[in-house]
């Protein structure tokens, strides 16, 4: 039986895939604007950020709500439940017709992610995880790939589409793993590589330039599934420092060896609205 707040998650996950599948069958009349360089917002991502948190404060009043398009929070910022969500990550996709696009939601509870959900609606995917109770897929149980050799690997990845000052260093370490792995994807869905990850049909995972919604969820799926998440150093207090590295737990550990000197950490971290926004994903670990 799932937890009675993952079951609110999934209600609003797939109110907004509804919403955002009817869009997809005539994208020619979604509006679109820019917020900054090459990052888009369409009327899609905010209504279906508005079903979201009507779904989840109709249930829970009481919960915080970090909502990425609304730029803001919503609910109890005193609460010591939040959700955070991204109501369609992967908008350049959705924009252009390309079918590889998601809702993700998570719940926070005293800063620790103990719900994670995202939906991809264009195949009518379910990823679910509720902390201690495992990782599913459409109700089936599922576990990170059990590759252990990063030859043999393939990595998912996202490129710094917003902030192009970071390209050259990101292409160096761009080449770096392509020189140790079986192959690189950049589908351009984080949330969505990341259940991908979790769902052993890809064997790491590792981007800059992210925003907490864009992980949160699919950092829980990882770990539930026997995986493990940080950031590039191996430190598991990565979801606010803009960075993420993810796998099964052996190739983490050479992903890792190879990626922690290209590790953004030491920059200050970006200011909390509220004590709410600490928040970690128990089951990360070090390598």
């Amino acid at each position: 039986m799932q937890h009675p707040m993952l079951n609110i998650a999934v209600k609003a996950a797939r109110r907004a895939g509804t919403i955002i599948s009817r869009a997809s069958l005539d994208i020619d009349t979604v509006k679109v604007s820019k917020k900054q360089h090459n990052d888009f917002v369409t009327e899609v991502d905010k209504a279906a950020e508005q079903a979201i948190i009507s779904v989840l404060l109709e249930a829970y009043p009481d919960h915080a709500i970090l909502a990425e398009e609304s730029g803001e929070e919503h609910g109890n910022s005193d609460s010591e439940f939040q959700w955070i969500i991204d109501p369609l990550d992967g908008t350049t996709n959705f924009i252009h017709g390309l079918p590889y696009y998601c809702t993700s939601i998570a719940l926070a509870h005293k800063g620790v992610v103990s719900q994670a959900v995202i939906y991809d609606p264009t195949r009518n995917e379910l990823f679910t995880a509720s902390r201690g109770r495992g990782a599913f897929l459409d109700g089936k149980r599922i576990r990170v790939s059990r590759r252990d050799r990063l030859a043999d690997g393939l990595i998912g990845t996202g490129f710094p589409f917003r902030d192009l000052q970071g390209v050259e260093n990101y292409l160096k370490m761009f080449g770096t793993m392509t020189e140790h792995c079986a192959g690189i994807r950049r589908p351009g869905a984080a949330a969505l590589d990341l259940a991908n990850v979790a769902a052993g049909r890809m064997d790491g995972f590792f981007e800059q330039g992210l925003n907490p919604w864009d992980m949160a969820a699919g950092s829980l799926l990882i770990t539930e599934a026997g995986g493990l998440v940080g950031n590039y150093t191996g430190e598991s207090d990565f979801l606010f420092e803009g960075e993420i590295l993810a796998g099964n737990p052996k190739i983490y550990a050479q992903m890792v060896k190879l990626l922690e000197g290209y590790s953004l950490t030491k920059r200050p971290a970006p200011s909390a609205k509220s004590g709410t926004l600490s928040v970690s994903v128990e089951g990360s670990s070090q390598a």
